[in-house]
């Protein structure tokens, strides 16, 4: 696999990412959704995974307070398992903490295991449940939270994180399917 750029979301991507979206969530949203997202400036961040310029996956974050709020991580199907995930969610924690963020908090299909496992990684832990979130099937939604996120402990969950990024081997174990 040659190597992977996690850059900003921009408008020009949407198509490439509305079709990941489309393949990955039973209730997708549309193209305009994503537009209108990207346009709220300042309140979200969106980025995008690219291999050899084709959007491989991507992931956003909005801000409320001192939190922040993971709204989407996805990759491609052909993309899954090679570290894609982990090198957005990294991108995303960074621009959390420029932002002043303590806390990072999402939520994840109760039945996507595998989500689960990446984001304890990054030391969400779960925090309650959401009924009937997900829809069209009304499957519940796992609430997790890491809290600060901001600390020296987190620093350092964070550059350990980092370093597995350089280490394809060490990926092979960490789960890329996503909510």
């Amino acid at each position: 696999m040659t190597s992977v750029e996690v850059g900003l979301m921009r408008r020009r991507h949407v198509r490439e990412v509305a079709a990941i979206e489309q393949v990955n969530q039973p209730h997708p949203w549309s193209p305009e959704v994503f537009r209108k997202e990207l346009a709220m400036g300042e309140q979200r961040h969106y980025v995008v995974a690219t291999r050899d310029r084709r959007v491989v996956g991507y992931g956003g974050l909005f801000f409320a307070a001192d939190e922040a709020h993971v709204t989407n991580l996805s990759v491609a199907d052909d993309a899954r398992r090679r570290g894609v995930a982990t090198r957005m969610m990294v991108a995303l924690v960074d621009v959390a903490l420029e932002r002043g963020s303590t806390a990072l908090t999402l939520e994840v299909r109760a039945g996507n295991t595998a989500a689960q496992g990446l984001y304890r990684r990054f030391g969400l832990a779960p925090a309650g449940v959401r009924k009937a979130y997900y829809q069209p099937n009304d499957e519940d939604a796992l609430v997790m939270w890491a809290h600060d996120i901001d600390g020296p402990s987190y620093g350092e969950r964070l550059a350990r994180l980092r370093g597995t990024l350089d280490q394809p081997s060490a990926m092979a174990p960490a789960v890329e399917a996503l909510s």
